[in-house]
């Protein structure tokens, strides 16, 4: 690449996203890692489901409900690993076991009799990884730039993760055909492999480069130490953590609400027409994506603030489920369902994300976990629970659940406010102490 090319290209980035020639090549390259960590995830996505095709809903509903447990599990598992491994081995050994993992289903496959058995326990831990893998991306992101960085920056990684969400299905498109569904499973172990050398590099670019050394302790022999189950000690004892979490169980359960609708709706299509129509949804929710975190969400968090952000999207969702209240119909329903995916993808999880950039290496590494997947997993056992018991208990119909979601929106919208302005005051707390590695007491004492 020439220096005149070069050169451009910086100049394009600056104008596009706000980043500093100094950061291109750690954003572009943590860009490509979340590339890779999604395209790995929804290649395995339609195996997934092309299981649970096969099953009543009554032992989808028992998997959704085990995976809540295995994942509370995983978490006190992962709490241990951060307190026993060093941070440089840490993050690609968590890549390294879920590759792993997914060789041995796919030998497990020829090696057990009840195929059965097999199918329903990756179904479960797909799950587990389909929010693990992402939440120690992120985690690792935050220990990689400053809160002022992430502001600027972490809209355009998150476009990575959308941009995978293309790349994925496409393959699995292509090659399943051709080499069958479990041989997918070999693909993505693969493709896990692949930003195990990213991570080392992105340690390296911290110092040389990002000169982001002092945020946090020396990555090369670093510790988290103390106890491994604190994660959910810190969850429980801190404000600012308490509101992320209920942050993410009023998200989760609008989710629930709008997905319902959207399944309802859909039963009086043939199961082909159902798949057309959300393969449609899925190419526009990601392109949406790529294009507004690309452009557009990092210049939100910038201009309009923390709270403006975080509050954007589940009031906009709010006034989309008052309108479904009103017309009840599939295409209100998709149109919101894309909103809340684009928006959830686009603007609401990278901000979410600068959150945890507020707190210290330890509260990250171990309470976000239980956040990101305990409370999101707990969310979607809890709403589902709900929602079956108002329309099939009770007998509301789509108009009233509509209503009852938009009411939950609202509530969304008011915490993710509340947040964002704690962000805040907890930044000007740290300009005015001059503390440059985190505000994990004073998360806790400030909220």
């Amino acid at each position: 690449m020439t220096t005149d090319n070069a050169n451009f290209i910086q100049r394009f980035m600056k104008m596009a996203s706000k980043i500093e020639a100094r950061e291109l090549k750690s954003v572009l390259l943590s860009f490509a890692f979340v590339l890779i960590l999604m395209s790995a995830y929804y290649i395995l996505r339609p195996v997934r489901d092309a299981m649970a095709s096969d099953w009543t809903d009554t032992e989808v509903s028992f998997l959704w409900n085990l995976n809540f447990f295995i994942s509370c599990a995983v978490v006190a598992i992962y709490g241990i690993a951060v307190s026993k491994i060093r941070f440089r081995v840490l993050v690609p050994s968590v890549y390294a076991f879920f590759g792993i993992s997914f060789v041995a289903f796919f030998f497990a496959i020829s090696a057990i009799e009840d195929r059965d058995f097999v199918d329903k326990s990756f179904y479960v831990w797909l799950s587990v990884f389909s929010l693990f893998h992402i939440s120690v991306f992120w985690s690792f992101m935050g220990d990689l730039y400053t809160k002022e960085q992430a502001k600027r920056l972490f809209a355009f990684i998150a476009a990575g993760a959308a941009a995978g969400g293309i790349i994925g299905p496409a393959i699995a498109a292509i090659f399943a055909p051709l080499v069958g569904n479990d041989q997918l499973m070999l693909v993505s172990a693969v493709m896990l492999v692949i930003p195990i050398p990213i991570i080392l590099f992105l340690e390296r670019l911290k110092v040389v480069e990002l000169h982001n050394e002092d945020v946090h302790a020396d990555l090369s022999s670093a510790r988290i130490g103390g106890n491994p189950f604190a994660g959910f000690k810190m969850f429980v004892s801190n404000p600012y953590l308490l509101a992320i979490g209920g942050f993410i169980l009023l998200y989760t359960a609008v989710g629930s609400f709008v997905y319902f609708e959207q399944k309802n709706l859909l039963a009086e299509f043939e199961r082909p027409e159902r798949a057309q129509i959300l393969a449609i949804v899925d190419l526009v929710v990601n392109v949406l994506t790529f294009v507004i975190g690309l452009f557009v969400t990092g210049r939100l968090a910038t201009r309009f603030g923390m709270a403006t952000t975080l509050a954007m999207v589940p009031f906009f969702i709010a006034a989309g489920l008052v309108v479904l209240a009103f017309a009840p119909i599939l295409m209100v329903a998709l149109v919101l369902q894309v909103a809340r995916r684009v928006g959830n993808y686009a603007i609401t999880r990278p901000g979410r994300e600068m959150l945890f950039t507020a707190v210290d290496r330890e509260t990250r590494f171990k309470a976000k976990p239980v956040i990101d997947i305990v409370v999101y997993r707990g969310g979607d056992a809890i709403s589902s629970i709900a929602f079956a018991g108002l329309t099939d208990g009770v007998g509301l119909g789509l108009g009233a659940m509509a209503a009852i979601g938009a009411g939950i929106a609202t509530a969304w919208g008011a915490v993710g406010a509340f947040l964002g302005r704690s962000f805040s005051n907890l930044e000007d707390h740290r300009v005015g102490t001059g503390d440059q590695g985190g505000a994990g007491a004073a998360a806790t004492s400030k909220v």
